[in-house]
This record gives C-alpha cells, structure tokens and sequence, in this order.
C-alpha cells in the first residue's frame, strides 16, 4: 500500500505520530506543560471576569500545579480571594501567594473601552433582561431591544400599554448588577380586528403553559434578580398557582418577589401566605 506524503497529514496526525516517537519522559513532561497552560488560562480569565479582581495586577505561574501569583493588589481580602480561586481550580496542589498589598496601588485604565470582564458583565445583564421580559406576560406586546453598557441598561421598541412599558422598566431595574434604566420604549397601541381578537381569544384557550415550565422561569427571575436572596425562596406551581415560602429580611424583599412572581406568563396567581420575614 502506498503512503501518503507526509505533507498531506492532517496536522493532529503528524503530532499523534510524533508523539508516539518520543520517549515516555518526553510525552509525559509536554502533557503536563499542557497541564499548566491551560491552568493559567484558566486563572488568568477567571481574574478577569472578577469585578474584585480584574483591575488589579496579578500575573499567574503554574508549573506542575504549582501556582504562583506575584503583582500588586489594594487590599489584604484581594490577596486572599486570588488565592481561594486559585485553591479551587482542579489540578492545582499548592499556591505561592507573592501578591504585594499597597492601599496607594491605583488600577490602570488605559482607555475608555469596556474591558474582557466589563463586556460579559454587560452581556450577561442584557441576556437577563431579555429573559425575564420573554417569560413575562407582558411578552406579546412588548418589541424590545435591550443594550447594556457598563450596568446601564437602555430599552429601545415599542409597548402596546403604558403599564407593559412600566413593567419592562420594573423588571429590568430589579436584575442583578444593573445601576439604571434608560426606558426609550415608545407606546403603540394597535386596535385588534374582530378576527384577530377571535384567533388570540382561540390561541389562548388552547394554550397550555406547564407548572414545571412556571415553577423553572419564576426561579430563573429570582435569580436573576437583585434585592431578592433567591436561595431563601422555595417555588412550587399547581394549576397555575405559584406558591412561594421560605424566610426573607425584608418587606421590601418579598414584595419584589411577589411582584417577579405575577409578572411571569401563565402565573395565575401567587400564594405567598409561608413566604415569612425574619425575626417573625
């Protein structure tokens, strides 16, 4: 059989041969260096994606799982949390924490763009917003689009009602990490036709959202919701009744989480009487 020129494997293929032909030491030590370089990445956009850490100058070293941070932090708990998220990646054994703590140390900013962190961050907020606002019974008149910008949340399209206008700025102001909301929406009401309020009359009729589908969403929008611990919250749906318990510390709480609750399409109403506050 004749082979094929060397220069027309694939080149996974050349390095499985040239594997092969190394000896066990050799293959054993460039396994373990891919070990390292993929620890690093790891540790170094983990830093990034930090909102404590990302502005801080940390440089990270791995050889043999071995991790060693040297660089600037402005706080002693900084330093410490480097170290805990290095502790908790798989693989590391040890780490050499050379972070030096300067309270005079001052994050650089070298331009006025979003950085790696601050452009997730706005990613993430954005495709919250877009869920709850999805799930929400508002859904059918709402054509929202939702940009983020370093926390500030704009919305741009159109309502079919004031309150659906409201409630899209309600629930975009109450996610996790916005600092504001900008509610460009413009009101549009169109008068249905006869036929068109028959067909959405017969389509909600024959609609039939599942209790586990509300019970996942009205999760999800206590997750992703600030002023709300969503862990204290327990959710269970029965005909389309939410029954909500758990502790929570304030008023204020659990009012948002009743309000977060309604909002949710094929919510028909919300049982909160076991959703208590501490110290009661």
């Amino acid at each position: 059989m004749k082979t094929l020129p060397r220069q027309l494997l694939p080149a996974t293929l050349v390095a499985c041969l040239a594997l092969l032909n190394c000896n066990p030491a050799q293959a054993a030590a460039s396994n373990q260096d891919l070990k390292d370089a993929r620890q690093e990445s790891q540790l170094s956009t983990t830093y990034t994606l930090n909102p404590s850490l990302r502005d801080q100058d940390i440089r990270v070293l791995v050889h043999e799982g071995k991790v060693t941070l040297t660089g600037t932090v402005e706080e002693g708990v900084k330093k410490e949390l480097a170290k805990e998220i290095a502790l908790a990646v798989a693989g590391v054994t040890s780490v050499d924490n050379q972070l030096q703590v300067n309270s005079d140390f001052v994050p650089s900013k070298s331009s006025a763009a979003r950085s790696y962190g601050e452009l997730t961050d706005d990613a993430t907020i954005s495709a919250a917003v877009r869920s709850k606002l999805l799930w929400s019974k508002y859904a059918d008149g709402l054509a929202v689009t939702v940009h983020t910008k370093l926390g500030k949340v704009s919305l741009q399209g159109t309502a079919n009602s004031a309150s659906a206008s409201q409630a899209a700025s309600r629930m975009a102001s109450s996610t996790r990490g916005v600092v504001s909301v900008d509610n460009q929406l413009q009101i549009r009401t169109v008068k249905p036709t006869l036929a068109e309020s028959v067909k959405n009359s017969s389509q909600h009729a024959e609609q039939s959202i599942s209790d586990s589908w509300i019970t996942t969403k009205v999760k999800s929008s206590l997750l992703y919701s600030s002023h709300v611990e969503s862990s204290s919250i327990n959710v269970k749906t029965r005909h389309g009744v939410v029954v909500l318990s758990g502790r929570l510390g304030s008023k204020a709480e659990r009012a948002l989480a009743i309000e977060l609750s309604k909002n949710v399409r094929g919510v028909r109403q919300v049982d909160a009487s076991a959703l208590s506050l501490s110290g009661q």
